[in-house]
């Protein structure tokens, strides 16, 4: 990675405005079709679950039915429509305040600010065909995982709303067919839009960790409409003196990287789908846990001392200890190492459910967090890739056990398959707010699995909001 810096002659803006503009669905790899219709499928699920398991979005929800308007786009989970701005903060919110939604394999969450947007807009606009949702989509993902590549992260902005407002903005306008130059002025107002900083994230007591999402999501929806009527914007957004790489990365970023391959290599097939829902960061120390309380035929109370092994990031989750180990708050729990660790090794695994008020409080799993000790270990520092997490599970009668998380469900090594997906949308429709009868839970996933044969997109939302 090295320091850009200065102005180029052509600004990036406008590779990225035409690649959004020109991308075709018949000319998609089939890895970023995949790729797209698994996210649409797997956001959509984990919005409806929050709806119904996350007590953050209340809210957001009283929000939006006080501020009204036109019925443009569903709000998921509860039998609503709004219009298509709020729809999009509503959904975007719940996508993400679960921390079950998809990332890519270096981190950060990219579709809980896509899909929300394009869906949006979709239905605001109407007749988006299956093929130029996904289009979009694999847009999004793509440009996402690009800035993710090319750029160093100091993780002090948090990526996934600073970036994945803009790469939810051109997803939004390739789904509604703005052109190049209209494109290009979509970006550039996101870029009012671009925020959020990684103290949200590892602070304790906050709704915000949760709820970031529903505003770069927010924000995609409103500078793409207002693009579509006309605002301009500035050619240099993105490498100018003051423009976002510089001003938000200090100009570390590789443009080469960037722009190496687009429209020919698209990276959303990449994506990661979450078999648990916690932090991305947490999984390899969830996956170890269980496999030595599996492979040894142990349960928690033969256990004396969990030792978790952490880098810099994972330390984040263990600090301040006690808050970690009982946390009070559902967003928190999912950020909260030894927690996460503690209810793998009492429950054999983590689910949606793990996170309810009467279930933080279970005994069982707060006496198991206080084994948990967090060990620092500087070779597990988060430089790019997220590394495993490693266990070391020291018995009553002194034996010890250690494992590191490889090969965990939903990594590279052994990503979620569509049946996969398709069952963890299932569990995830049947606890919203309102839930969808099975037999439009069937339908949704069969729709999804074939989206690009649909005339019009929405059909699966809509399918799925007014149940």
């Amino acid at each position: 990675m090295t320091e850009q810096g200065g102005t180029s002659p052509r600004d990036i803006l406008h590779d990225l405005a035409e690649f959004a503009s020109r991308t075709e669905y018949r000319r998609l790899p089939e890895s970023a079709v995949e790729g797209a219709k698994k996210s649409i499928v797997d956001t959509l699920g984990v919005i409806l679950a929050a709806s119904g398991l996350e007590p953050a979005i209340s809210p957001v929800i009283e929000l939006v039915r006080e501020t009204g308007g036109r019925a443009e786009a569903s709000v998921l989970g509860f039998r609503e429509r709004a219009p298509a701005i709020m729809a999009a903060f509503a959904n975007g919110a719940m996508a993400h305040c679960l921390d079950f939604d998809d990332q890519t394999p270096w981190g950060q969450h990219a579709a809980s600010s896509i899909i929300p947007a394009v869906f949006a807009v979709a239905e605001r606009r109407g007749g988006v065909s299956g093929e130029d949702l996904i289009a979009g989509v694999a847009v999004g993902q793509d440009i996402f995982a690009r800035f993710r590549r090319g750029i160093d992260w100091r993780k002090d902005w948090n990526f996934s709303t600073a970036m994945g407002v803009f790469a939810a903005t051109a997803a939004a306008s390739r789904v509604i067919g703005l052109p190049p130059e209209r494109i290009a002025a979509a970006l550039s107002i996101a870029s009012t839009q671009s925020a959020g900083v990684m103290e949200t994230v590892f602070g304790t007591g906050s709704d915000l960790h949760g709820l970031y999402a529903g505003f770069s999501a927010k924000g995609a929806v409103l500078a793409t409409l207002l693009a579509h009527k006309g605002t301009t914007g500035v050619s240099t957004l993105f490498e100018g003196e003051h423009g976002v790489l510089n001003t938000y990365f200090g100009g570390r970023y590789d443009r080469e990287s960037i722009l190496k391959d687009l429209g020919e290599v698209y990276l959303g097939g990449t994506t990661l789908y979450k078999f648990w829902p916690s932090v991305g960061t947490s999984h390899g120390h969830i996956h170890a846990t269980i496999q030595v309380l599996k492979e040894q035929a142990l349960s928690v109370d033969d256990i004396r001392e969990i030792r978790v092994y952490v880098g810099d990031h994972h330390n984040l989750m263990c600090r301040p200890l006690d808050l970690r180990r009982a946390p009070v708050t559902a967003v928190d729990a999912k950020f909260s190492l030894p927690f996460l660790v503690a209810v793998a090794a009492v429950r054999g695994t983590v689910v949606v459910s793990d996170f309810a008020d009467r279930a933080r409080r279970d005994p069982e799993v707060l006496a198991a967090a206080q084994k948990v000790v967090p060990i620092t270990d500087s070779s597990l520092d988060w430089k790019f890739d997220m590394l495993p997490g490693r266990v070391e599970i020291v018995t009553q009668d002194g034996r010890s056990f250690t494992k590191t998380g490889d090969g965990l469900p939903g990594s590279p090594e052994a990503p979620m398959t569509w049946s996969q997906v398709a069952e963890k949308f299932g569990s995830c429709a049947a606890a919203a707010a309102v839930p969808p009868a099975a037999e439009q839970i069937r339908e949704a996933q069969e729709m999804a699995r074939a989206l690009e044969s649909q005339d019009d997109a929405t059909t699966l939302v809509r399918g799925l909001a007014l149940s």
